[in-house]
């Protein structure tokens, strides 16, 4: 035996303790964890509702991995888990520059940025239960329209909708002030800057972020905890912590046309001849003489070149001199490809070809659809849930966008009537649908009289 008797002693007492604990706790389906609970709480004494409460909060913990894919993730010197960078982000930002891209985002941008928005009490809550409903309701919109000493709304969406669309890290740090005007303060920040504790415990106190700038020492980072910080993620996964931009899906198509766009232009720009003259039996020196008449006295002068010689020139062509050269087929269909990783038709990166009046609205919808809207749903969800629940702790109110929801005006108009009419809205539903406030106690009076008479 090479390992001595080392492994029968190792099984002899392994059987020893498995006969104790049967003897000690018995048989069954508990496990020995769950007895050696019974076993402490037997000997401390602990009553029985202080014994469940432990028992809960020992159960509630998580079993499973988070993001079991990254191995062995970078901890900081502080243990906050600063690590797993986002890569990339030079020329993500780069491509982001150009006109495709940059056309793409400000399809979506835009129109997220110029939509109407409201705040609003939160379904399911009674407003006349809140206190102070109206002057909350004002707080947070003038948060939100003065987010701080420079941004407006406008303009703080712009830089967190850029970031997510381009790398899939918008980020806002959000500081509460403790004023009932205005509850608190938001800034933009750098996505790419931020870290993600990829084994942060849910705690309120423990950070869940972290910003790394360019040169500093991950000892040097500013920590935030959960309730400081906006990360918008786009198309989150289980596998990492970081979310996915469309233009990271785009990357090798984006980099695959700048490389067609550049020989294109190279090519229609004349800088590479696609052809020469070939002279047959020419000695070297008619050869240099040629060369010499043709740059002094024909190229660049617009001038009908005459040449007799015994045998005739020969222009040889290495490619067919026409559009088919610039490969324009091909730079379509990488346009195709962009708006496919945007979720926009390629109408509206300028490919107008296969699109006529009939399909042209449909295209615009399904645009909205599948594009604008999901990304504004997503910012409204964040605002709601970590601003004004975690942030503030106001959860009664919520944010919407109101055109979300909108369908063509006429329609929603004759709906909203209808309902109007047959008693399911009232006055009051209906302004709060069209972002404006309640109806005076006068005004509904007046109302009431005029339906009555």
């Amino acid at each position: 035996m090479a390992f001595g008797p080392y492994p029968i002693v190792f099984g002899a007492v392994k059987a020893c303790m498995s006969v104790w604990l049967v003897a000690v706790f018995g048989e069954g389906g508990v496990t020995v964890a769950e007895q050696l609970r019974g076993v402490w709480r037997k000997a401390t004494g602990r009553g029985d509702g202080a014994a469940i409460e432990a028992a809960g909060a020992e159960l509630a913990k998580r079993r499973t991995l988070a993001l079991p894919s990254i191995l062995s993730p970078y901890l900081g010197t502080s243990g906050s888990g600063a690590g797993v960078p986002k890569p990339t982000q030079a020329n993500l930002r780069r491509f982001a520059e150009t006109p495709v891209v940059r056309r793409a985002i400000n399809v979506i941008k835009d129109r997220i940025v110029a939509m109407d928005w409201q705040v609003r009490v939160r379904r399911g809550v009674v407003a006349s239960e809140i206190s102070e409903v109206r002057a909350k309701l004002a707080a947070l919109r003038r948060m939100l329209e003065e987010p701080n000493a420079t941004d407006s709304f406008r303009t703080l969406m712009e830089q967190v909708i850029e970031d997510a669309l381009t790398g899939g890290f918008g980020a806002i740090e959000m500081e509460a002030t403790g004023d009932t005007e205005r509850p608190a303060q938001l800034w933009p920040v750098d996505g790419a800057t931020i870290r993600v504790n990829s084994r942060w415990d849910g705690s309120v106190e423990s950070p869940r972020y972290s910003q790394v700038t360019a040169g500093q020492i991950l000892g040097q980072a500013a920590e935030l905890r959960d309730d400081q910080l906006i990360y918008v993620r786009m198309n989150p996964r289980s596998f990492t912590p970081f979310g996915l931009g469309p233009l990271e899906v785009a990357f090798e198509t984006v980099n695959q046309f700048l490389t067609a766009h550049r020989f294109a232009g190279k090519l229609a720009a004349n800088s590479v001849v696609q052809y020469a003259l070939w002279l047959n039996e020419a000695t070297p020196s008619q050869h240099e003489r040629m060369i010499r008449w043709w740059q002094d006295e024909i190229e660049g002068t617009g001038r009908v070149p005459l040449i007799s010689t015994d045998q005739k020139p020969e222009v040889l062509r290495f490619a067919q001199g026409t559009d088919a050269d610039l490969r324009l087929a091909w730079q379509q269909f990488l346009i195709r490809m962009v708006a496919n990783a945007f979720g926009l038709p390629p109408m509206l990166l300028g490919l107008e070809g296969d699109v006529n009046r009939a399909t042209a609205a449909e295209l615009n919808d399904e645009a909205f659809r599948g594009a604008i809207e999901p990304l504004a749903k997503l910012i409204a969800e964040h605002i709601t849930r970590d601003l004004f629940s975690k942030c503030i702790g106001w959860r009664e109110f919520e944010f919407v966008f109101n055109d979300l929801s909108a369908r063509d005006e006429e329609t929603e108009l004759a709906i909203q009537v209808q309902l109007l009419a047959a008693g399911v809205l009232t006055v009051n539903e209906v302004r709060a649908m069209r972002g404006l406030g309640p109806m005076s106690a006068a005004g509904a009076v007046q109302l009431a009289a005029e339906e009555q008479g």
